[in-house]
């Protein structure tokens, strides 16, 4: 084998490799998540300004959640395939619900004993550019917990 072999076959390895890790582990964070959503569904979470009754309000205050996210090699890789022939990059849409949601259930935990939570805001940023693309996301999810 030549050397441009070798090159071709260690790219195709970290492909493999990178789709069956990343798999592996978004599944597993998908059950995570899951399991806690279920665990926290009785505390809602409202995009709604103002609570629907004022007056029994006991406290109030800014809870928050945030959560960092790495792009793997393997959905990289895809991505870069698909902007190159167009279409939707469904690699990072997995990735970008995967940390909506494990946001929002750091703000329900730090949220806890609230009645609910109003005026939900999401942020998303991309962080730790490369010159493939983005390295990493972070998202953050932010509201008011109404504690009756």
């Amino acid at each position: 084998m030549d050397l441009f072999q070798i090159q071709i076959l260690g790219t195709i390895a970290f492909i493999i490799l990178g789709f069956l890790v990343g798999s592996f582990l978004e599944k597993k964070h998908f059950e995570s998540i899951k399991k806690r959503e279920q665990e926290l569904q009785n505390l809602p979470v409202l995009a709604i300004k103002k609570p629907i009754d004022e007056k029994s309000i006991l406290d109030a205050k800014l809870v928050s959640g945030s959560v960092v996210v790495s792009v793997d090699y393997f959905k990289r890789f895809v991505a870069s395939l698909v902007n190159i022939f167009g279409g939707s990059v469904i690699t990072y849409e997995t990735l970008l619900d995967r940390a909506r949601r494990e946001a929002i259930l750091r703000m329900k935990l730090e949220a806890k004993g609230a009645s609910e939570i109003i005026n939900l805001k999401i942020e998303t940023s991309s962080i730790s550019k490369s010159d493939q693309g983005v390295g990493s996301i972070e998202i953050y999810a932010y509201g008011t917990a109404i504690y009756r």
